[in-house]
């Protein structure tokens, strides 16, 4: 075993293998950029050196300044994780060449794989089921515009040295081509350093599935069964489970075995991934083979038992895989989701800033916890916007997906928008319970996953209201208990005034909203007004966090979480966050800039300028493209005019909210 690695990575996975390396006794030597110099990937290494700027370009894809520092620390090994250098076959030879070991496969088979067209020609070359498509290097628009002709429509354009989502577009008709092509070549560029495409017809309401596999340096390959990943966004995983409630036990043996020996025939070492689509008929067809560890692996470790860092340790120091492929043993139901920093109501939004909380379930059991982050770090523009992975396991799918629900019910953030509320609505979804889903549901039906500007649900605001009005008689009973005078008339907290109850006011806001009730009443039992509707309460009583009530002869129970500044209420299946404000201080709504200008919806470089000042512009006219987060954001003209002036060009960072173009009043 190795005395010391570096890891070539940042984030969850770069805390994650600096777990299983302490486990196993290994010391860890970690690098970061000038952003993650306060990250926790560098407090719990070993070691930390600098590699250089935030941008990726400047630190984590420097893989020159990596093994220079790994020699520097007297490494023997380097950890790529995922992303980043992970799948480049230059990198792990130069690792190889500079005499450490590069925990992964071979650079021979990475130079396979790593390509999606080549993986797709040899995979289909040793009969291997392949969906129809064109893998050459000729990359000529009209080339590439006759063949997706050729192929038909709709169709798949892909990163050919991609992964993770990106790069990657549907086109459903010939004349949006090109600008699909254009897009998709320049997010290829700027996430993995390559613009080559492949082009695939598109399968409709396919069913995604993984097998996890793995070699070692004796020749031996084994599976470790699969996850289905079908709940995805524009390509994105948002939900992982294991074993996939889709699959019949002759279609998972088949792939399977498909997985191995499409393993075998590159000769495969250390963890690799083999990614299926299986159609409405259940042919399966070989997507690509990502040669490195998945972000959804702790599924696999949750319903194996088995630690899968520690297995690419104990194969990349050359020893044999712990395990036959009869003695994989799988049991109960593991599922996992990932909590980012986003705005789903604002088409998902990459967000960024500091955490000012986090609250996240206590791992056990039944729940793990795999983060990069804790309270009072900061999610940068510069990377993925993942604040934690989620990962839940129960003895099957119903009660794993119940444990989600109280997980996710508990989870709270604050500084950037998170995901959290989505999440909610998507483990409960139809399509989620009946394992129905597949990869494109999400995308066709998002309203149905994403709250609308509704009325806010009555119980939950009577539920808040009922608590902040406990907390203030809890707060005024303490202060008097403390007085000097505890028995003092005026410390009673009963709401008395002379010949009636007196009239509390409360005012929150919502979504920027201001939002007024009035309550009579004391200890529990209340009267509260909210646009003109009386609603009677009785029998509250708030303790631990947890809410009873009774209105109109019904009873409710919710998790209040209060910390000062927000307030949030969970009814088990709905979650209401407000913000608790002065009853005499306006507040108003930000004002988020006229239709005479277009202003950049958060931090991130300008990719590029697609007008010039005196132009003129039609409404919904595509303007700029900004990259945030390794994400294309197309920001689009909010009305017809002509360009007055241009603030930003090619390649500037700028500020959320700031002018990108001002049109002509």
């Amino acid at each position: 075993m190795f005395d010391k690695i570096l890891i070539a990575n940042r984030g969850e996975i770069a805390c994650r293998v600096i777990r299983s390396c302490r486990k196993l006794g290994v010391r860890t030597v970690a690098v970061y950029s000038e952003a993650d110099a306060d990250a926790q990937h560098v407090r719990q290494a070993d070691e930390a050196y600098l590699l250089g700027g935030p941008r990726p370009a400047d630190s984590y894809l420097r893989g020159e300044a990596i093994i220079e520092v790994a020699k520097k620390a007297g490494a023997q090994a380097i950890h790529p994780g995922y992303g980043f250098l992970s799948e480049n076959a230059e990198f792990a030879e130069a690792v190889e060449a500079a005499g450490l070991v590069f925990i992964g496969p071979k650079a021979a088979s990475m130079r396979k794989m790593g390509s999606k067209a080549g993986a797709k020609q040899l995979m289909q070359a040793a009969g291997v089921p392949v969906v129809p498509g064109y893998t050459d290097e000729d990359q000529s628009p009209d080339v590439l515009q006759a063949e997706a002709d050729r192929i038909g429509y709709p169709l798949m354009i892909k990163a050919a040295h991609g992964g993770g989502g990106k790069g990657m577009r549907i086109v459903r008709s010939t004349d949006e081509f090109i600008a699909n092509l254009e897009s998709c070549q320049r997010e290829a560029k700027n996430a993995f350093g390559r613009d080559r495409v492949l082009l695939e017809r598109y399968v409709e309401k396919p069913r995604h599935i993984e097998i996890q596999v793995f070699g070692d340096g004796l020749g031996d390959v084994i599976h470790l069964n699969e996850r289905e990943c079908s709940a995805q966004r524009r390509y994105q995983k948002v939900l992982e489970e294991s074993p996939s409630p889709f699959l019949p036990p002759s279609l998972r043996q088949a792939m399977g075995e498909a997985a191995v020996e499409a393993a075998r025939a590159i000769d495969y070492v250390n963890a690799g991934t083999v990614e299926f689509i299986v159609d409405q008929g259940g042919n399966f067809y070989f997507m690509e083979i990502n040669t490195r560890l998945q972000v959804e692996h702790p599924v696999t470790e949750m319903v194996t038992g088995l630690d899968l860092v520690e297995w690419q340790l104990r194969i990349a120091a050359g020893q044999p895989l712990p395990l036959a492929q009869d003695d994989i043993r799988q049991h109960g139901h593991a599922i996992e989701v990932r909590l980012y920093a986003e705005d789903p109501e604002a088409g998902f939004l990459p967000g960024s800033g500091t955490l000012e909380r986090l609250r996240l379930p206590a791992p056990d059991a039944h729940v793990r916890i795999d983060a990069g982050v804790v309270e009072g770090d900061t999610v940068t523009i510069f990377y993925d916007p993942m604040i934690a992975k989620l990962i839940v396991f129960d003895a099957d799918r119903p009660r794993a997906l119940a444990r989600l629900r109280e997980a996710l019910a508990y989870c709270a953030i604050e500084g950037p928008k998170s995901n959290i509320a989505f999440l909610e609505r998507l483990v409960r979804h139809p399509a989620v319970t009946g394992g129905s889903i597949d990869t494109g549901y999400l995308d066709r039906h998002l309203d149905e996953f994403v709250a609308a500007d509704d009325d806010i649900p009555t119980d939950l605001l009577l539920g808040a209201t009922i608590a902040t009005l406990l907390g203030q008689e809890r707060r005024t009973r303490e202060a008097a208990l403390a007085s000097a005078d505890p028995h003092s008339p005026w410390a009673i907290a009963d709401g008395w005034r002379l010949g009636h109850g007196s009239r509390r006011s409360l005012a929150f806001l919502y979504r920027g909203e201001r939002i007024e009730l009035h309550a009579q009443g004391s200890g529990g039992h209340y009267r509260i007004e909210h646009a003109g509707t009386h609603h009677d309460i009785a029998g509250a009583r708030l303790a631990d966090g947890r809410l009873g009530f009774r209105i109109d002869q019904r009873g409710l129970r919710m998790s209040v979480d209060d910390d000062g500044r927000n307030l949030v209420v969970h009814d088990g299946e709905r979650r209401l966050q407000l913000q608790p404000i002065a009853m005499y201080r306006p507040e108003l709504a930000g004002d988020t800039g006229g239709a005479d200008a277009l202003l950049a919806p958060m931090p991130g470089r300008v990719v590029v300028v697609k007008i010039r000042e005196g132009d003129k512009v039609e409404a919904g006219q595509e303007l700029v493209v900004i990259e945030a987060m390794k994400m294309e954001l197309s920001l689009k003209s909010p009305r017809e005019g002509v360009v007055a002036r241009i603030h930003a060009s090619d390649g500037d960072f700028v500020e959320a909210d700031a002018v990108l173009v001002a049109l002509e009043a």
